[in-house]
């Protein structure tokens, strides 16, 4: 486990004074009837899940397919990620770390909720629950059976804690059987929770399908 000292200035889970704006003109434009909830929670669901971690999965498509890639980004993800456009707050200090067969990674923050925004968009709710926060660490073969994720008992589950200074990134292993894949096919088979290490890749055969 990384350094487990948080006394660092966090984003706590207070709300902030702009997301309190955020959520009361939200009300109002619901309650005026300017905007409908379902179409809202839909559109969250879109950048929550889709559009926001395609920037990650262009990540680690490179990855994949370009082995000094891979090397940039052990050595200076911030930088290796920079170089594909993927810049802004909460994505300043990226560290890359792969699964193998050997360890499997995931990533939590104990007492908040730091998430690489830049490279997997919106944070799904149950990341900044408590329950996955506590668990996570306590019992991270538990949540990860949650998420119908069961590795070999061999494999190693590394639990990283992300900080406000430094968030992390997980690279899932490439499935086999898309050996000849080209980056932008490549990136079809990574999912947001493969990112975060409470999934996998998709299999080819689901993304050909």
């Amino acid at each position: 486990m990384p350094d487990d000292d948080h006394s660092h200035n966090h984003e706590g889970s207070e709300l902030s004074e702009t997301a309190l704006r955020v959520r009361a003109l939200e009300s109002l434009l619901i309650e005026k009837g300017y905007i409908d909830p379902a179409a809202l929670d839909e559109l969250i669901d879109l950048y929550e899940t889709k559009v926001g971690p395609r920037n990650g999965a262009r990540v680690v498509a490179k990855a994949w397919s370009d082995p000094d890639y891979m090397d940039w980004l052990d050595k200076d993800a911030t930088a290796a990620i920079a170089s594909l456009g993927f810049t802004g707050r909460q994505g300043e200090h990226m560290v890359a770390v792969r699964n193998t067969p050997e360890t499997h990674n995931m990533v939590v923050c104990t007492l908040c909720s730091c998430y690489p925004w830049t490279v997997l968009g919106l944070p799904p709710v149950w990341y900044k629950s408590a329950p996955y926060r506590s668990r996570a660490v306590i019992d991270p073969r538990g949540v990860l059976a949650d998420f119908g994720v069961e590795l070999p008992q061999s494999t190693r589950v590394q639990v990283w804690d992300s900080t406000a200074e430094m968030r992390y990134l997980v690279i899932p292993m490439r499935p086999e059987g898309c050996e000849d894949w080209p980056e932008d096919k490549l990136a079809d088979l990574v999912t947001r929770d493969s990112m975060i290490g409470t999934g996998l890749a998709l299999p080819p055969a689901q993304v050909a399908a």
